[in-house]
């Protein structure tokens, strides 16, 4: 055996072990500056909601003033729509590389410009584009907040944080119909498109003064994702489209809807497949194998959907069946709206309480929101706004504890570098839930309005020679008016099917509160096993010992 002797040189120049890496560096401390870039961002979601919300609640009138027919104004929220959505999926990736403090100040910037020439547009065809634009430009805000508030915000006070980011989700869209109803009515039409234009100043100074400036990091573009980008921006446009035009074009029937389904459908298929693999994903599908992830996002999407029915439908019954006007449906939005601004922040502070545990808020929240959809069940053609009130005031508390807990499971058990794909599976999430809604809802109402009626006429065609000893109470009304017999029997007429067409639309909602009923107790059960426990984040002691 050969000995080897090294000399004293040698063993100094031997490698040392490898040191372990240094830790990250820390955010600056929290404070008045922070907090003034976490109000501009949250500002800046809420203007995009607004935005969104309040054209597509005065779409008609906006459609009147613009001249544009029905079927083409549909196009206005559909696009917007797509962009939107698809917009939520890829913002993430873009506020790592060009950093959150430069993306929404751009996209603040370009949804308030685009919004001020928006009442300017010559035509329908350039109406359209600068509505994809803007929903594009909208699309990017929302993650921005989660971002913000789960890299920035100190552990004790994170969940106001995401009580924050729930005023988007309850707060923000229930100001839709007061907004359209008074901007309309007692100012301009102008100004359904101008009322962000002061607002995205504003969080534009807020975000650039408060929030710290990241550094660019265009070497990541050597790992861009093309194939996702190219399967998952017509995949989630087509699929979106299909859902906001698939009532008006009677779903399968149409051939434009079936395309977009099936071919929207096939490049969604490829685009998850090509981020599970991806090293550098727009998304990481692997956080759905988390039972905690999987289970928020499919409750988000049941959440989001019971919410759109607390507005639809009320806004659908007294526009139809009693005539209002979106400023005299506004008072029903403002009771869900305004005391979200107190209920948010006290459901906050009940879920940073360490005993208490979320899940058990998020079913108490459903089991009130339930309850408050069996009460709409018996809604009749004597209620007026005021009948609703009571149906809004118990979603005052349910909302909050459904939004608030739902964020805490999908964030709670995940690392500061899951944020941005949480954020972006989170948002896409729900931009998807409220497409869902919308067309889901339009479905269930017209099919089951369709059905009552056509009952309604069975009925009443089978017992017309039984009813016809009773009398006849809409022509004694109209006969001292009407001479001619053949006008009186056609206006009678026209009346009978009024008011079968009035029971059948009451009879529709009243299904449609009968369906939330179920839905709400599908999730009850559901996440009475599926979810794992969460707490909430806390600061590490000062006495803690070291590891």
């Amino acid at each position: 055996m050969t000995r080897i002797d090294l000399s004293p040189a040698e063993v100094v120049a031997a490698p040392a072990p490898a040191a372990p890496p240094p830790p990250p560096p820390k955010g600056p401390a929290f404070g008045l500056r922070l907090a003034t870039g976490l109000i501009g961002v949250l500002l800046a979601v809420l203007l995009a909601g607004f935005n969104e919300h309040t054209t597509e609640m005065a779409l008609a009138d906006i459609k009147g003033q613009l001249h544009i027919g029905h079927d083409e104004g549909t196009w206005i929220i559909a696009l917007f729509e797509a962009f939107n959505i698809s917009a939520m999926a890829f913002a993430p990736w873009c506020s790592v590389t060009f950093s959150i403090r430069r993306l929404t100040i751009v996209m603040t910037g370009m949804v308030g410009v685009l919004g001020l020439a928006a009442p300017f547009m010559p035509n329908l065809g350039a109406l359209l584009i600068l509505r994809s634009l803007q929903g594009f430009a909208c699309g990017c805000l929302p993650p921005m907040l989660m971002t913000v508030a789960l890299r920035f915000l100190p552990p004790n006070i994170k969940i106001y944080g995401l009580g924050a980011y729930a005023l988007t989700a309850t707060f923000g869209p229930n100001l839709g119909v007061p907004l359209a109803g008074f901007w309309f009515e007692y100012v301009g039409w102008q100004f359904l498109f101008w009322q962000i234009v002061p607002l995205c100043v504003i969080s534009m100074i807020c975000v650039a003064w408060g929030l710290p400036q990241d550094p660019l990091r265009l070497e990541r573009f050597r790992q861009f994702d093309w194939r996702g980008l190219l399967t998952g921006l017509p995949a989630i446009c087509s699929l979106v489209i299909a859902l906001e035009q698939g009532d008006r074009l009677d779903w399968f029937r149409s051939p434009l809807i079936t395309h977009l389904f099936c071919g929207g459908g096939f490049l969604f298929i490829l685009f998850i497949i090509n981020e599970w693999f991806h090293p550098l994903p727009f998304f990481r599908i692997q956080l759905l194998k988390q039972r905690n992830v999987s289970d928020s996002l499919l409750t988000l999407a049941a959440v989001l959907v019971l919410c759109v029915v607390t507005i639809e439908i009320p806004s659908v019954y007294l526009e139809e069946v009693r005539g209002y006007r979106p400023i005299q449906t506004a008072p029903i939005a403002l009771i869900l709206a305004v005391p979200q601004l107190i209920a948010l922040p006290l459901v906050s502070a009940l879920c940073n309480i360490r005993k208490v545990d979320c899940r058990i808020v998020l079913m108490a929240g459903l089991a009130i929101q339930g309850a408050s959809y069996w009460l709409g069940t018996w809604i009749d053609s004597d209620w007026v706004r005021e009948n609703f009130y009571i149906v809004q005031l118990m979603q005052v508390a349910s909302q909050p504890m459904m939004v608030i807990s739902i964020l805490m499971l999908a964030t709670m058990g995940l690392g500061p570098a899951d944020g941005p794909f949480i954020s972006g599976m989170f948002n896409m999430t729900k931009g998807f839930a409220n497409a869902i809604a919308a067309g889901v809802i339009a479905a269930l109402l017209r099919r089951r309005e369709q059905y009552h009626s056509t009952m309604l006429l069975d009925t009443y065609g089978y017992n017309q020679n039984a009813l016809e000893g009773m009398g006849d109470p809409a022509s004694e009304l109209l006969a001292p008016h009407i001479a001619d017999p053949d006008r009186l029997a056609r206006n009678t007429q026209v009346l009978l099917h009024g008011k079968v067409a009035e029971q059948s639309l009451v009879l529709a909602c009243a299904d449609i509160y009968y369906v939330m009923v179920g839905l709400c107790a599908a999730f009850i059960i559901l996440n009475m096993f599926l979810p794992q426990r969460v707490y909430p984040p806390r600061a590490p002691s000062a006495s803690a010992p070291a590891k």
